[in-house]
């Protein structure tokens, strides 16, 4: 018998790739799908997606949906009591893993295994310590098809959300900016591939612009800001 897990999932290209990996693998009982949502918007946490476009993926996927609805602005201590209670009820059901698509963020890393050992659960990182460039050309030519819906100004101008990620869009990218995004640079819809029974229909809509203060260090610092460009998807 297979070990029952959890699929951490974001909507994005990273993920799809970590699920289809894991599926080929067929190591583990994926169980469900884990999303953090924006409890006030409805839409996932940082990509920016409407919640029912997420669940149409899921149907697609054919793997139960569950969403961990987390506050428009969560403390750090919010959010880790919400996970915390959230993975307390997966584990309740068997679930002793928990799979992500992170590939390089050591911190983050650390943090997700922290936070799940302390409650008896294991981490799992198909994509670990891959080579990105090597990681989106093999998604594009497995037959994946993700959309650009967030952009961050300080790596990426306005221009680059909504665009479909292909070679051209590859080559089209400041050397600073990593290929899949992993420093944050931009996220992602995946609406097409080879886990999906049928391609996730949508509409283009407009390219918003949202701003959100940069963490200070201490009291002297100046108020900044983040600067971010969301491209609406409207679900058919």
């Amino acid at each position: 018998m297979k070990p029952k897990a959890i699929f951490n999932w974001s909507s994005g290209k990273d993920s799809a790739l970590a699920l289809y990996k894991t599926l080929k693998e067929d190591r583990f009982e994926i169980t469900s799908l884990l999303t953090s949502v924006n409890e006030e918007f409805q839409r996932i946490s940082m990509h920016g997606v409407h919640v029912d476009l997420l669940k149409q993926q899921a149907s697609s996927l054919e793997i139960p949906l569950m969403t961990m609805q987390i506050p428009k602005e969560p403390t750090m201590e919010q959010y880790r009591e919400i996970m915390i209670s959230t993975m307390d009820t997966i584990k309740s059901k068997g679930n002793m893993h928990s799979i992500f698509g992170d590939i390089f963020l050591e911190d983050l890393r650390k943090y997700r295994e922290e936070q799940l050992q302390s409650i008896g659960m294991e981490a799992v990182f198909p994509l670990w310590k891959q080579n990105t460039s090597s990681l989106i050309n093999e998604f594009l030519d497995l037959g994946f098809k993700t959309i650009v819906t967030c952009v961050n100004e300080t790596y990426l101008d306005k221009s680059f959300a909504g665009r479909i990620i292909d070679k051209d869009f590859i080559k089209d990218l400041p050397e600073n900016v990593d290929p899949c995004g992993e420093n944050g640079e931009f996220h992602t819809f995946t609406f097409d591939g080879p886990i999906f029974k049928n391609p996730i229909e949508f509409e283009i809509g407009e390219t918003v612009k949202k701003t959100y203060p940069k963490p200070k260090s201490d009291e002297n610092d100046k108020d900044e800001e983040y600067i971010f460009w969301f491209c609406d998807l409207i679900p058919k």
